[in-house]
């Protein structure tokens, strides 16, 4: 590897007597993959020897990003890069992150550990949500956040955890609603809490009647007006992308499927390759909450814009996912980065909606199957839902049938 980024004799002789040879050419051969361009290889190269020569590393209890900080301030004199002489801070900068990325490669990273208290409380609560009542790994993490946040402000009065009451809970949820948290926020904290308690007042650890008394804000059910885009603008939206640009190619693929299929976000982001059946022209999602898959027919317009970016826009890497990142290291995406890519393109062209999010245009999908009369179980089984109750969330008015009664003339009726 030394030898194809590397001239010199004596510094591939350098490169290649250096400790941890091995793994800094499995390393670079990593890089390589996920399409970091040569001369980026050779000063992750340089800085690997650097890193090599100056931090000590026991694989068996890892590294941390303290010993790492060490290492990068007693490195007193960066070498020129591309002619231009560094700034030591600037140098230290990227020693650290060099370092850190590697080892998290070989699986040396140590992370800090985040001291949570009860933590203990919080694992069992895990184990039970996911053993005994098989909620999906979305759910638990999710249920699993809001706890954490209630441990973290509980423990920092040092209290015992059988001392809690419902007051505790109280406080916790007005602070948690005065940071700004809306009410749907602070009614799933509530929920979250509830469950927790429950469980809690079972295994013995506090009171067991705080579950029963912990109340959210009221929500009223389908209180609030679709959430989504109308579909003129939606339309507006994937005309916007029709460009050449890489990330405009890739960009209307993802807004299609949004809004044409009401995928979600979590869906579209783990598409794979193989999800494709191109010959029967079919495309297969997981589904997060289902547990399975689900086939639908491949719209032509939506085939022809994937082969599109397949073809001419999609990097190559080992990785399956249809959907990658256009700059190195090369990734798939992730829900943050489908969020920040639709709500910022929907600012962009002055879209108003209540949010502007990915699952927005799912709510848009949703109105606009209702609009072409479509019937709620229609709806249900285009978004994969389980029952009507689901559906409804998302069809809540019809707007055009609204505007037919609003233009309905009585005549002599009155």
């Amino acid at each position: 590897m030394f030898s194809t980024l590397f001239i010199k004799p004596q510094t591939i002789t350098c490169h290649t007597n250096s400790p941890y040879r091995e793994e800094r050419e499995q390393y670079l051969c990593h890089c390589k993959e996920q399409g970091y361009t040569f001369s980026t290889q050779r000063l992750i190269a340089r800085e690997l020897l650097r890193i090599a020569l100056k931090l000590p590393i026991c694989p068996e209890r890892g590294v941390t990003i303290e010993q790492v900080r060490v290492a990068a301030i007693g490195w007193k004199n960066p070498e020129p890069y591309c002619d231009q002489k560094q700034d030591l801070n600037r140098a230290q900068i990227r020693f650290i992150q060099v370092a850190r990325s590697w080892l998290r490669f070989l699986g040396y990273w140590r992370e800090p550990e985040k001291t949570i208290p009860f933590k203990q409380l919080m694992d069992d609560f895990r184990a039970w949500m996911q053993y005994e009542r098989g909620l999906t790994p979305l759910t638990i993490d999710r249920q699993c956040g809001h706890l954490r946040l209630f441990l973290c402000w509980y423990g920092s009065f040092c209290c015992q955890f059988a001392a809690v009451c419902l007051s505790d809970v109280d406080a916790f949820l007005a602070d948690y609603g005065s940071r700004g948290n809306c009410r749907i926020s602070v009614k799933n904290m509530a929920t979250a809490l509830r469950s927790f308690f429950k469980y809690a007042g079972e295994q013995g650890w506090c009171s067991a009647n705080i579950a029963q008394e912990i109340h959210g804000p009221r929500i009223f059910a389908q209180e609030q007006l679709p959430l989504g885009p109308s579909w003129p603008d939606v339309t507006r939206l994937i005309a916007s992308m029709e460009t050449g640009s890489a990330r405009d190619i890739r960009n209307r693929v993802l807004v299609m499927l949004l809004a044409i299929y009401g995928f979600r976000a979590s869906e579209v982001a783990t598409l794979r390759l193989e999800d494709i059946d191109w010959e029967q022209g079919q495309i297969s999602v997981s589904r997060v909450k289902r547990r399975g898959q689900q086939t639908y027919p491949l719209v032509p317009q939506v085939g022809n814009a994937i082969i599109r970016y397949l073809q001419e826009v999609r990097p190559q890497s080992p990785y399956r996912e249809i959907f990658l990142s256009l700059t190195h290291p090369y990734r798939p995406i992730t829900r943050r980065s489908l969020f920040d890519m639709t709500s910022i393109r929907m600012k962009e062209l002055g879209i108003k909606a209540p949010h502007l999010g990915p699952h927005s245009l799912r709510h848009s999908c949703a109105s606009h199957l209702l609009a072409e009369g479509l019937s709620i179980k229609e709806i249900g089984d285009h978004l994969g839902h389980r029952s009507s109750a689901a559906t409804k969330i998302y069809v809540k008015v019809d707007l055009a049938g609204l505007r037919e009664v609003a233009t309905f003339d009585a005549g002599g009726l009155l």
